[in-house]
């Protein structure tokens, strides 16, 4: 795995089949994110979003746990800044917010440890959000007479109205067995098995055309939560007309009907896949 990029507060690496990580960098302080924290995390995933090299991401953090939230020092410092202060402050966190849930690839989350307060609004950006049994999360902010605004239409898009009325309110932790339940987590897995856990979903997301998914993420974004319009019935159209027509849907169904793994698939990740059994019959394919 190469370096990209390490600091005192993030670490950046990307493999040679374009599996990116970014490593939250803080374990003396449990990863909490400060302001000069987001800056940097705005700054790097950019960069990232920018390699063509880089076909998916994965954020961790560093020790024991994956991140307790705001860092307790800048929150006092933003508690005696001014309003106007207060609004930039916030619309970092916003950007930070929306660089992850925007990213151009899919973002894969491990966590382990505690996700707390802000945290849980990082998770809910990721694509797929993994977490080790020992995970635990608190949305906390109502106990400093506060509330969990910037990541609210993330953890409510995650997690739902209902549960946000009971964990923005009573501000109590729960573990990921309730997260898995609630829909924050997709799959809780024991902590020397998330390595193995999150190596079985890059190699699935490694299978499929790159544009593919960046394609599948606006979809997702373009259709949840709106009502089925015409132009809505349209958009989908042209999307699947303009994906058949491409030199990634050609290339993939070609590929498919020779029985050979498509190009975009890295050498190693191809040969590691031969042979294996498909989930589908030789007489349809998985797509429209």
């Amino acid at each position: 795995m190469e370096a990209l990029y390490s600091s005192a507060y993030l670490q950046t690496a990307c493999r040679a089949d374009g599996v990116a990580t970014l490593t939250l960098n803080r374990p003396q302080v449990h990863n909490a994110f400060d302001d000069e924290m987001i800056a940097e995390l705005i700054a790097q995933l950019q960069v990232l979003a920018a390699q063509p090299q880089v076909r998916l991401l994965v954020i961790n953090g560093e020790g024991k746990h994956f991140s307790a939230g705001a860092d307790l020092t800048w929150m006092q410092r933003m508690a005696s800044a001014t309003h106007q202060e207060n609004m930039a402050d916030a619309g970092q966190l916003a950007t930070l917010l929306q660089t992850i849930n925007d990213f151009p690839h899919p973002v894969i989350g491990q966590v382990h440890g505690a996700a707390y307060g802000g945290a849980v609004g990082l998770v809910a950006c990721c694509d797929i959000a993994l977490a080790t049994t020992n995970a635990s999360f608190c949305l906390s902010e109502v106990k400093l007479g506060l509330v969990p605004a910037v990541i609210s239409p993330y953890v409510i898009q995650a997690i739902g109205p209902r549960a946000a009325r009971r964990y923005f309110l009573t501000a109590e932790s729960f573990n990921a067995e309730i997260a898995e339940q609630l829909g924050l987590i997709h799959l809780v897995c024991e902590a020397d098995e998330l390595v193995t856990t999150t190596e079985r979903f890059i190699q699935r997301l490694l299978n499929n055309g790159p544009h593919a998914l960046q394609a599948a993420k606006q979809l997702i974004a373009n259709v949840a939560f709106h009502p089925i319009s015409p132009e809505l019935v349209r958009y989908t159209q042209q999307l699947i007309a303009d994906l058949r027509t491409s030199a990634e849907g050609q290339e993939g169904m070609q590929a498919f009907l020779a029985k050979r793994p498509p190009e975009w698939q890295h050498p190693t990740h191809a040969q590691a896949t031969k042979g294996q059994p498909k989930s589908h019959n030789n007489n349809t394919a998985e797509s429209e």
